[in-house]
């Protein structure tokens, strides 16, 4: 297998390939540049592929660039044919990263052994088909992919960490509940109502530091209280608040990495009045205070 990218030592373009064990490896992809990038890669029909556009968006092009599929921010798309190879050749807009996870059909099957008829494309008698999927990025995965391309990690123990987030990646990916599931939610075949659910999203983060209240919200998007929860719940995996907390933690992190805002200024940006609450629930999310995350991945 080969890897073709006009960047792969451009700080501004990267293309980094981890690989975890035989079979099993990772593609991290950064278009940080003005232009739109393009990254090939040959991939057989042995292979099941994970795509995950973190931020902008990457277009996947097939036959010769005869079809293509657009792949925007927070969302995925999983690949698997067992009749055709399916090489990677995408096109990353201006602005855009894009995580990938590949591996042999064999290697993934022996990820969930007995729990393999709960995965739709691993039931007796799938193996001659293909199956495309595009879905929506949770919090939770998109805190584990913001891990996966910003880590700061010894080298001896990188394969390590990769290995780890990439289990806890899939994990997050295939924890559906029944009714998550697009063909069986009357809910979410409704265009219009996605459409106000995903506004709801935009105005929480818009207005992190003072959100409104469901009820408020609820009203602003022109939505009955339950189906706002219910349809939050079935987009994106968590409550409103829950996802919110969630978002302000990423977004509190990222901040802090800069080196350029102190504890107080980023609690405040996002919405805590004090430094207290702010590292309290901080060390909720991610097990330690703010000083001492960034002193362990300094």
């Amino acid at each position: 297998m080969k890897a073709e990218t006009p960047d792969k030592n451009n700080a501004k373009g990267s293309y980094e390939e981890i690989l975890i064990e035989p079979g099993f490896y990772v593609l991290k992809i950064q278009n940080d540049t003005t232009t739109i990038k393009k990254v090939r890669r040959d991939i057989d029909s042995t292979y099941i592929q994970f795509h995950f556009s973190l931020k902008g968006k990457a277009k996947f092009l097939f036959n010769a660039g005869n079809y293509g599929l657009e792949v925007s921010e927070e969302n995925s798309l999983l690949l698997f044919n067992t009749q055709k190879s399916l090489p990677l050749h995408a096109a990353l807009e201006p602005d855009s990263w894009l995580l990938s996870v590949v591996m042999t059909i064999r290697k993934f099957h022996s990820l969930f052994s007995a729990e393999a008829e709960y995965i739709p494309f691993l039931t007796e008698g799938a193996n001659d088909k293909k199956y495309y999927s595009q879905e929506v990025l949770t919090p939770s995965m998109a805190v584990v992919l913001s891990q996966l391309m910003g880590y700061n990690l010894h080298p001896s123990i990188k394969n390590l960490y990769v290995k780890g987030k990439v289990y806890e990646l899939l994990s997050l990916y295939f924890n559906k509940t029944e009714d998550a599931d697009l063909e069986q939610c009357p809910f979410l075949a409704d265009e219009d109502n996605v459409r106000r659910i995903k506004q709801a999203k935009e105005i929480i983060i818009a207005r992190m530091a003072e959100p409104p209240t469901l009820a408020e919200l609820s009203a602003e998007i022109g939505l009955p209280l339950k189906k706002l929860k219910e349809g939050f719940k079935q987009i994106y995996g968590d409550s409103v608040f829950g996802f919110l907390f969630d978002y302000k933690m990423e977004y509190a992190r990222k901040m802090l990495e800069t080196g350029k805002h102190n504890v107080n200024e980023v609690g405040l940006k996002v919405g805590y009045s004090t430094a207290s609450h702010f590292i309290a629930s901080f060390k909720k999310k991610y097990g330690t205070t703010p000083k001492k995350y960034l002193t362990s991945s300094s």
